[in-house]
């Protein structure tokens, strides 16, 4: 059967013929099934369906098509019609309460040594410092490693890029008992580093203030740097790979031993995993900004930076800047002039197009960097399309009487986020299906209501709208999932939570 070509539409029983057959481009059958499922989506005789909810007094979380209860100890699959218990782990004591978790999906371009480190898994620090690989699929220790008895570990966080993720610790702080006496805490925080496929050691270093100076309120690792964030509002960024080759003591390996802990076994309690990466002196700084918030973003192609400079006067703005040589771009200053309670955002596209996606009340702008590298002009940034919400923005009167009964009318504008008029909230971009999902909310008729907007990702095109069934009240918190065939809401009411599940189901079935 001849490759398919161009724009034609993908006939659903041509794919399971050909899959029958056998190709020999995976590849190119998870595309055209991707590309039917999309159009299957947004056929008019198609609806999505709230089929379940359940409600909690813990944080619920989802991912991957898992939903996650009662601190990771239940889990529950969105794989089927209605979400289905997949494990329930046993009961834990307040000293081993899971702190924190990372879904961890094992690559599918390489086969691991061992069977059980290609399984899906699920990484959960305890409260006692202990490191757990659970399987993704039945909540079965696949694996655990002990820290530290000395450090007080309690945050995970991902290197997608570098295939690591990082274990943090809480940060050191003075006693008032050592301040009167005059004692410095040198030591901020210590972070574990570990490759993930398979799981494995990297090291754990010391952020002290003899080598990155006083006033270290953060540490986080992406894409292979080491970004510390200031009290004086700056950030500064370091080379992983270098500190590791400078500083690097002893490789470790876990299950093995190791000098540094006088030959006994990396992992084990009561020793744990020592501090292999000692830095002694200062590390080149790859780059330094100030900014509000301590908030810097890095993405584009070129590289290009996005941050606001920590001035009352440039509130409000976003400045997109090239990497190379912190040039502004032309039409780089991005604001949205907008008065709203909460303001408004701006990040790169999670797409990888290098576009950047800013976020107001009203308007939706995506954004794309045009360069000529070899040129020597700076960038430009120009807008690529634009979702606006329209709105007939007349000031309000409001009527009041005063004591000797004289009528008085004041007029007033109302926010632009105002929970009485269309407003978008959130935005969330579904990779597989290539749309975003924008939830707008309007509050007009005296209950807040939500839509969910499906645009397509390349023009912006409005291709269909989803509401959803429950009220939204704009004071809670809320968060939107959407992936592929099923959407995922969830919502904080004072101390209890609630989620609410979608699917897309034949328009009245």
């Amino acid at each position: 059967m001849a490759p398919y070509r161009g724009d034609r539409a993908v006939n659903a029983a041509e794919l399971l013929i050909r899959r029958n057959r056998g190709i020999g481009d995976a590849g190119s059958l998870i595309r055209h099934n991707v590309k039917v499922l999309r159009g299957i989506l947004l056929q008019d005789n198609r609806d999505f369906v709230k089929v379940w909810n359940k409600s909690s007094k813990s944080t619920m979380m989802y991912e991957n098509g898992k939903i996650y209860f009662e601190n990771y100890q239940n889990c529950y699959s969105c794989v089927h019609a209605e979400p289905q218990v997949l494990y329930k782990l046993p009961r834990r004591s307040k000293l081993e309460k899971f702190e924190d978790a990372l879904l961890c999906q094992s690559p599918l371009d390489r086969t691991l040594a061992s069977p059980s480190d290609q399984k899906p898994s699920l990484l959960a620090l305890t409260a006692d410092n202990w490191l757990y690989r659970l399987s993704a699929e039945t909540g079965e220790e696949l694996q655990r490693v002990y820290l530290s008895s000395k450090h007080k570990f309690r945050y995970l966080g991902w290197d997608v890029s570098q295939e690591m993720f990082y274990v943090k610790s809480v940060q050191n702080k003075a006693t008032s008992l050592a301040r009167q006496a005059g004692v410095t805490q040198e030591t901020v925080m210590h972070l574990a580093i570990f490759n993930v496929f398979p799981l494995q050691i990297v090291g754990i270093l010391e952020i002290n203030k003899k080598v990155f100076g006083n006033g270290v309120t953060d540490v986080v690792l992406s894409q292979g740097v080491l970004v510390v964030s200031y009290t004086n509002k700056s950030v500064k960024l370091y080379s992983f790979e270098h500190i590791v080759q400078r500083y690097l003591k002893e490789t470790l390996t876990l299950g093995k031993q190791s000098s540094l802990l006088g030959g006994k076994t990396v992992g084990d309690v009561p020793f744990g995993i020592p501090v292999n990466i000692q830095i002694t002196d200062w590390p080149p700084v790859l780059f330094e900004v100030s900014c509000a918030n301590n908030s810097v973003q890095m993405g584009g192609y070129p590289w290009h930076y996005i941050y606001t400079p920590p001035h009352k006067n440039h509130k409000g703005t976003h400045h997109i800047c090239s990497l190379k040589d912190s040039t502004v771009a032309s039409n780089g200053i991005q604001n949205m002039n907008c008065c709203s309670l909460e303001s408004d955002g701006i990040f790169f596209h999670p797409d990888d197009s290098g576009r950047i996606l800013h976020v107001g009340p009203a308007t939706i702008n995506v954004l794309k960097i045009i360069s000529e590298l070899n040129n020597g002009l700076s960038s430009e940034v120009v807008q690529d399309f634009s979702m606006k919400i329209h709105r007939h923005n007349n000031p309000t009167s409001q009527v009041t009487v005063t004591s000797s009964g004289r009528t008085v009318k004041k007029r007033f504008h109302q926010l632009d986020d105002d929970p009485d008029q269309e407003t978008f909230r959130i935005v969330e971009y579904e990779d597989e299906l290539d749309l975003l999902a924008v939830v707008v909310t309007n509050g007009e008729e005296g209950e807040g209501r939500a839509q969910i907007r499906l645009h397509d990702n390349q023009s912006g095109r409005l291709l269909r709208t989803v509401d959803l069934v429950e009220p939204w009240d704009e004071t809670f918190r809320h968060e939107l999932f959407f992936d592929k065939d099923t959407i995922v809401h969830i919502e904080q009411k004072n101390t209890s939570f609630c989620c609410h599940v979608y699917k897309l189901k034949v328009a009245g079935k």
